[in-house]
């Protein structure tokens, strides 16, 4: 059995037409009209049992639109969806009890009240028996290493401490798959690794399937072996992220911070994108240069207060990826399940 398998899936909402000027605002408000505007365009995928998959695309491509059809939020318009054997928008309360959701901007833990009452509240809802969720609690603060954080207000805890509570209270109940949205979104690099390493412990050790979103191509490349990228509500890309930073993640970005002034920089593979008296920005292809050659010849030359190395925008990528004539997809009348 797929984890997540989806066919033709449509979503089309009727939104509201806005009136231009006092009498135009006026008929919209007596007379409303409506245009219809399709969100996800018949998108087709499957999903592997222990898969971590990455659901990219920029804002408004559709991607918060699928996953609230496939956890069974947002009823579709047309197509079919089956999540681990489940029809989401009918047996919505069924799927619940497999399935767990961290949204980067949205917390579910209480924001006034320590996790650890969080964590007990979400016991009661999942109906977990007494023993089993206090051996699983505590073997998840272990984990996680949240024992300082337990019974601290959420409000006081830092956006990395809060994450790491927030998987960890999505995990309680076992769940087969998890929706995770913008999981590192705001966090700094040393909390990024943290929250990386604590998804591939999940995924490596129970089994735990990762369908993720993300805008940092960090969490692509080192947690993902497949990628799924849409746009307009279209599947334009589903490719391996091996062959992915082959051939669309080709650059780099770096950033220098200098004690004194120097020379224009100059080496194969890079572009001066910006050079001042104290600070330079660069542009490597790594298609032809490494990043260490890059960094090798920088400090044999200048005298570095502060480095960063940044990966391209997602964006970016994905104006590369319709450069190159990607595009996918179709559509299917009446929701039905498979």
């Amino acid at each position: 059995m797929k984890a997540i398998k989806v066919e033709a899936l449509t979503k089309r909402f009727a939104v509201k037409q806005k009136g231009v000027g006092l009498s135009g605002s006026l008929r919209s408000l007596l007379s409303p009209k409506y245009e219809e505007k399709t969100a996800v365009h018949g998108i087709d995928l499957t999903v592997e049992q222990g898969e971590i998959v990455a659901f990219l695309g920029p804002n408004g491509a559709g991607k918060s639109t699928t996953i609230k059809m496939l956890t069974g939020i947002l009823h579709p318009s047309g197509g079919r969806a089956e999540v681990l054997g489940y029809c989401p928008w009918k047996e919505r309360s069924r799927l619940a009890y497999h399935i767990g959701s961290v949204f980067g901007q949205k917390s579910q833990l209480w924001y006034h009240l320590p996790p650890s009452d969080s964590f007990e509240l979400m016991s009661r809802i999942y109906e977990l028996n007494r023993s089993d969720y206090f051996v699983r609690r505590d073997e998840l603060v272990r984990r996680f290493e949240l024992e300082p954080y337990l019974h601290i207000p959420v409000r006081k805890l830092s956006l990395g401490e809060r994450m790491r509570c927030e998987i960890a209270a999505a995990l309680l109940h076992s769940p087969k798959i998890v929706f995770l949205d913008e999981p590192t979104i705001g966090l700094d690099v040393i909390v990024k690794h943290k929250i990386r390493e604590l998804i591939l412990q999940m995924n490596r050790e129970e089994g735990t399937t990762i369908f993720l979103t993300s805008h940092d191509a960090g969490d692509i490349e080192q947690l993902c072996k497949r990628a799924v990228v849409i746009n307009y509500g279209r599947v334009i890309l589903d490719d391996r992220v091996e062959r992915m930073k082959r051939e669309l993640l080709t650059s780099k970005t770096i950033r220098l911070k200098l004690q004194e002034e120097g020379p224009l920089f100059q080496f194969p593979g890079v572009e001066v994108l910006a050079q001042g008296r104290m600070e330079m920005l660069l542009s490597v292809d790594t298609a032809q240069a490494s990043i260490e050659q890059v960094l090798a010849q920088i400090v044999s030359k200048y005298r570095v207060i502060d480095v960063t190395i940044e990966d391209p925008p997602m964006e970016e990528i994905i104006t590369h990826i319709y450069a190159r004539g990607g595009h996918v997809g179709k559509q299917e009348e009446g929701a039905a399940c498979v």
